[in-house]
């Protein structure tokens, strides 16, 4: 049953996606997707009980304490139980479960009297709400009741991993250590297909990238907040089913206006682990990204204002796929932005395939080989603008308070010039800085590419990779 919803689910989505884009934009959405579920090849293993009982042992004496907080509403029973359940069997000791509960049949009530007798009654809070206010307003009672020093959110049908709250105290030790004091912390999560019992769709993000948390909500599940952070935002009720998201900007947005240099993205932190897994079912987000419309509109209106508070004349746009979406900079985008030093893109093999761009520190080229039509897979992280370390100095534009270390670099005169851009979207031309005065193999490229990334991270600046900026190699 669970592989004939998610099959169905995906056939309602190519019409959904056809009336929206059209042909074109669906052929490929469509053979991408194949392509990608035909390479899937994806297990996920509970630590076994030995590892579970030496985490246990380690961290008794640990100082973090964790609140997890669930908004419940005529919640599946079998689901409910089994939420409650990978919640009482965290290896990680010092945590209290938060419900709030704004159904009337009285099954999750039921449920939490039983599971809350097995913990001693002092792990789990129950509040039933007189009225259902929505989402945030509910998970805001929860939020005030919550006494831990963080305070994580879990959906009232979804699975926490066992080893959940021990990755996350470890690394705030970790990071504590290092002098920091994490703020937001999230983690890896993946999908389960209730009809199939298995664990399917991997979803292993990014560490934080602050122009691809503007184009999409990646952190999603599992994430903990520092509670005083917590309490002081709470949720907006006028975002519902992008409150989450809107809690995301308005913390990241504190942080990024505080200090001119960067360090304040090492208080956002990702766990590499999947940690959390979405349940799939036929009126689940995950299963069905139609069953909450609403909500991306709510999440483009949140990015909207995070847009604003930062004083950015921008368009924000619904991309060509549900819950992710494109700023337009109406003035150029290094005259609105004074972080970003470097805005780049993609050069394009006569196939129209990447063969250069986006780069990592090391000089590895970022989706290689993938078609300018395709978006990187379910995360369509490859069509998304993001932040990256170094980018070909053949296909970029660099801010004039950079413009010194280019020339030093390069040993050109800084100039641009007009090419014609492949992605019809973005218009027929692109500026980019004039490199036709070097003289070069690849692997000269890839050095002075590496060799600017260093230098604009040195000065605090980013790079911006937009996957509408597309010259041939040959440009």
């Amino acid at each position: 049953m669970g592989r004939k919803i998610l099959k169905l689910d995906n056939l309602k989505k190519t019409v959904r996606y056809l009336k929206k884009n059209g042909v074109r934009h669906t052929y490929y959405a469509a053979k991408e997707r194949i392509g990608e579920e035909r390479k899937q090849d994806y297990r996920y293993e509970e630590p076994l009980r030995e590892i579970l009982e030496k985490q246990r042992e380690e961290s008794v004496g640990w100082e973090d304490m964790f609140s997890i907080v669930v908004p419940a509403y005529e919640t599946d029973e079998g689901f409910l139980r089994e939420m409650l359940d990978s919640v009482i069997r965290q290896s990680y000791p010092k945590w209290e479960l938060v419900i709030v509960d704004a159904g009337r049949s009285g099954t999750v009530s039921k449920a939490v009297e039983e599971r809350s007798a097995q913990t001693g009654g002092r792990r789990i809070k129950y509040m039933h709400l007189e009225e259902n206010k929505g989402i945030a307003e509910n998970t805001n009672v929860g939020i005030g009741l919550a006494g831990g020093n963080y305070i994580a959110l879990l959906d009232h049908d979804d699975l926490l991993a066992p080893d959940a709250l021990y990755h996350m105290a470890a690394a705030l030790r970790r990071l504590r250590r290092q002098g920091t004091e994490p703020v937001l912390l999230y983690t890896d999560e993946d999908k389960y297909d209730d009809g199939a019992k298995r664990y399917l769709a991997p979803n292993k993000k990014e560490k934080f990238n602050l122009d691809l948390i503007l184009s999409n909500n990646y952190m999603c599940h599992f994430m903990a907040v520092e509670a005083q952070t917590f309490k002081r935002f709470g949720l907006r009720r006028e975002f519902d089913g992008a409150q989450d998201y809107d809690l995301v900007l308005r913390i990241i947005g504190s942080l990024y206006g505080k200090t001119a240099d960067r360090e304040w993205e090492q208080k956002v932190v990702h766990i590499p682990r999947v940690l959390y897994h979405w349940r799939c079912h036929a009126g689940s987000t995950a299963g069905n990204t139609a069953s909450k419309s609403y909500a991306y509109e709510a999440g483009r209106k949140a990015l909207l204002e995070f847009c604003m508070r930062q004083n950015w004349n921008v368009r924000v746009e619904h991309s060509l796929h549900l819950g992710f979406y494109e700023i337009t900079y109406l003035p150029d985008i290094l005259t609105a932005r004074e972080d970003v030093g470097i805005v780049c893109g993609s050069l394009l093999d006569a196939r129209g395939r990447i063969c250069s761009g986006a780069m990592t520190q090391d000089g590895k080229i970022m989706y290689e080989g993938l078609h300018k039509e395709y978006s990187g897979g379910s995360t369509h992280r490859a069509a998304l603008k993001q932040d990256v370390e170094a980018a070909d100095i053949r296909c970029l534009r660099v801010r004039p308070e950079l413009r010194d270390a280019y020339e030093q670099i390069t040993g050109l005169a800084y100039g641009e010039r007009r090419v014609r851009c492949l992605t019809a979207s973005t218009g027929r031309e692109v500026r980019i800085a004039d490199a036709t005065g070097l003289s070069c193999d690849e692997a000269g490229y890839r050095r002075l590419s590496i060799e600017l990334g260093r230098a604009a991270a040195k000065r605090g600046y980013r790079i911006l990779w937009d996957p509408k900026m597309t010259v041939r190699c040959d440009g």
